[in-house]
């Protein structure tokens, strides 16, 4: 059971008995006893396996002494807004961009507050263990359309009447972008070019999983054949978003983060921004230049929501696609993510591969899969490799100097090293990679 149990949710596959009905069951009691919860919002995924594990989520919340407010087939970030709206713990049943084989469940406290490893997660694995008690009473099930009101939200942090009839090709991924997509374009100026929309949780056509290339391919044919200003690609259940730009290329999430944070801050001067220590140094470079405050963090959206609460920042980007925004409870969201972006081009009046160039000083390698069945002492080996650099345990290790630096982190559910290197140059950044995988001992490396 402990392996499902990951550092900010619960995850594992359905074919195989790792995630089963039962253990949601458990889950959802457990999450009332921890939040003693009156009420909870629950929303799923499109996987085949998501109606079964919602209903067992549910019949554990009830049979707990809590009402459900069932929000049916949604994005992940309506139920962070139904948990900020109405000051509600959320449960999303989904896998995000994993296979259709697999599942999971993410958890809020009210206010979409994280509920990780060090925040609840670890307790609920306990408490499933063993049998709980029974409440004396039964919760009821109400069901809520909160879709309409998710979007008039995401509305009123942008200004849609600011934005010029840009050409937006969406790739959903088959995924949940596809529940809403059409809702948020029918109240915009940007004309909507939507690719793989209809819900499929077999997903047919690729992965719904962005960060990986192969699956950008017909995404970048669409942007190019539309002569689209902006290509977004979502993953499966759409709170993460990445962006092609009217050339075809794709941008990382750190070009996103830079975008989005000078945005920001030309509206709120001196505001703090969040970024993980994998994003590059382009941006708390731009962040300070520009008279804010960055705080970096670790890796994971439970981690970076705790501290924007902490801080009162009003932005957090992660190299992965997340972003997370103050005004919409802290949570992250794929959509709001391409609403700014498309507020950034209609105002600034040129063209995303120009805009771009300002926020990218530098190379960087992509996140490098490494293979070991050692992790602890592959990157013990490495630190002490490097004797000559600044070296930090923040999330995994960090390795910098003045010019160049990499991260390289364990993987919390499979026998690998995730390699992320940045430099001056793509010959620095190659070099640099090179001689970390020679000291790891030469792994089976990919991107």
């Amino acid at each position: 059971m402990s392996g499902v149990f990951k550092a900010y949710d619960i995850r594992g596959r359905t074919d195989t008995g790792e995630l089963t009905p039962d253990l949601a069951r458990r889950v959802g009691g457990a999450f009332v006893k921890l939040l003693s919860a009156r009420e909870v919002a629950v929303g799923w995924d499109c996987r085949a396996s998501s109606p079964e594990l919602s209903a067992a989520m549910i019949e554990g919340i009830t049979a707990g002494g809590a009402s459900v407010l069932a929000l049916g087939a949604v994005p992940t970030d309506v139920v962070y807004y139904v948990s900020g709206s109405r000051g509600l713990p959320g449960v999303m049943i989904t896998a995000s961009h994993n296979p259709p084989n697999y599942n999971g469940i993410k958890l809020c406290r009210a206010g979409a507050a994280p509920v990780g490893e060090e925040t609840g997660l670890a307790e609920i694995e306990e408490m499933v263990s063993r049998p709980l008690p029974e409440s004396g009473r039964v919760g009821e099930v109400r069901e809520l359309e909160a879709r309409p009101g998710y979007v008039e939200h995401l509305l009123s942090i942008v200004d849609e009447g600011a934005m010029k009839p840009l050409k937006v090709a969406v790739d959903g991924g088959n995924g949940m972008a596809g529940a809403v997509i059409d809702q948020v374009f029918a109240q915009i100026p940007p004309e909507l070019i939507g690719l793989y929309l209809e819900l499929d949780g077999s997903f047919p056509n690729h992965p719904a999983d962005p960060l990986q290339p192969e699956n950008l391919v017909d995404l970048i044919a669409l942007v190019g054949s539309e002569r689209a200003n902006l290509g977004v690609a979502f993953d499966g259940d759409a709170d993460r978003a990445f962006f092609i730009d009217d050339l075809g290329e794709p941008l990382s999430g750190s070009t996103t983060t830079a975008l989005i944070a000078r945005w920001f801050l030309a509206r709120q001067p001196g505001a703090a921004i969040v970024h993980n220590l994998i994003t590059s140094r382009a941006v708390p470079e731009l962040v300070t230049k520009l008279g804010g405050k960055p705080i970096r963090t670790r890796v994971g959206h439970s981690f970076i929501k705790q501290v924007m609460a902490e801080t009162g920042a009003v932005f957090g980007g992660e190299h992965s696609g997340h972003y997370y925004f103050a005004a919409n409870f802290r949570a992250d969201s794929g959509t709001l993510a391409m609403l700014v972006l498309l507020q950034v081009l209609s105002e600034s009046g040129r063209k995303l591969s120009e805009l771009r160039k300002e926020v990218e000083p530098y190379a960087a390698s992509g996140e490098i899969n490494i293979r070991t069945d050692d992790q602890a002492g592959a990157i013990e080996r490495v630190g002490a490799a490097f004797p000559d650099a600044h070296i930090d345990h923040l999330d995994g290790l960090t390795v910098s100097w003045p010019d160049r630096w990499f991260n390289l982190r364990p993987s919390n559910t499979e026998p690998l090293l995730r390699l992320n290197v940045e430099g001056p140059d793509d010959e620095a950044v190659a070099e640099l990679s090179e001689e970390v995988q020679e000291v790891i001992g030469g792994s089976d490396a990919t991107h």
